[in-house]
């Protein structure tokens, strides 16, 4: 079961991380299956409320202004689009977990971060929604993480862009889009997470997207009106 949208301030032990597990939908959320493009999404109804995230992130935004002063990365959009395709059909195992996404985040010093921001520990992350893992991963192999950004909580991904003037409504190539199902226009209730290929012009966009369909990474077209904005890295041109 794909699952796109990590939760904040769990503390949970080791034998409650299976996020898929019922035993623990009152404190992640119900995940409700929803018809999307012939294929399965499933959306969350976060339990927690989320409002405060906004002044959270801290550490995030601090990193991206540190960063953003050493200027823009040497990575082109079509560069980070061919790392995310090459990805395709790369898939979690039964307990929504597996993928060199998850394992290299809950290594990663950013992990160290979020847990201590949202709760919980690294280890929650290795079968944890992973959408945003992915969006994070794909900019480190690039070497445009600096630009894409690097969180677990979908949320505060966002947050982090529009933080530093990164946020807009248009769909450009190598954009991270953000998606709501319910047609929210509102940071708060973003659900999922990819990368835009391109805009159709037919009120659709193409993209790739992890943890998506039954839990892999897929290549899909969306509606714009499930976006809820774009974050734009400043890549090379």
């Amino acid at each position: 079961m794909a699952k796109h949208r990590l939760h904040r301030a769990y503390k949970l032990d080791l034998a409650k991380i299976a996020l898929g597990a019922t035993a623990v939908a009152g404190v992640l959320g119900t995940h409700a299956a929803v018809n999307a493009d012939t294929t399965t999404a499933h959306t969350a109804t976060q339990t927690a409320k989320v409002a405060g995230v906004a002044a959270q992130p801290h550490v995030a935004q601090n990193r991206a202004a540190d960063e953003s002063a050493k200027g823009k990365v040497n990575v082109t959009a079509a560069q980070v689009l061919a790392t995310a395709r090459a990805q395709v059909g790369t898939s979690e195992d039964a307990n929504g977990g597996g993928t060199k996404f998850q394992k290299w985040y809950a290594d990663s010093q950013r992990a160290a971060e979020t847990a201590a921001r949202d709760g919980g520990n690294r280890a929650m992350y290795l079968n944890a929604p992973w959408c945003s893992m992915f969006v994070s991963w794909v900019g480190e192999q690039t070497g445009a993480r600096p630009q894409v950004g690097w969180d677990a909580y979908t949320v505060s991904h966002a947050k982090w862009f529009a933080a530093n003037d990164r946020w807009g409504t248009e769909a450009k190539p190598g954009a991270v889009v953000f998606f709501s199902w319910s047609g929210s226009k509102s940071l708060n209730d973003i659900q999922h997470v990819g990368f835009v290929v391109k805009d159709n012009g037919d009120g659709t966009i193409s993209t790739i997207e992890g943890n998506t369909g039954n839990g892999k990474v897929e290549q899909r077209v969306r509606p714009t009106s499930q976006v809820v904005g774009y974050g734009y890295p400043s890549y090379a041109a």
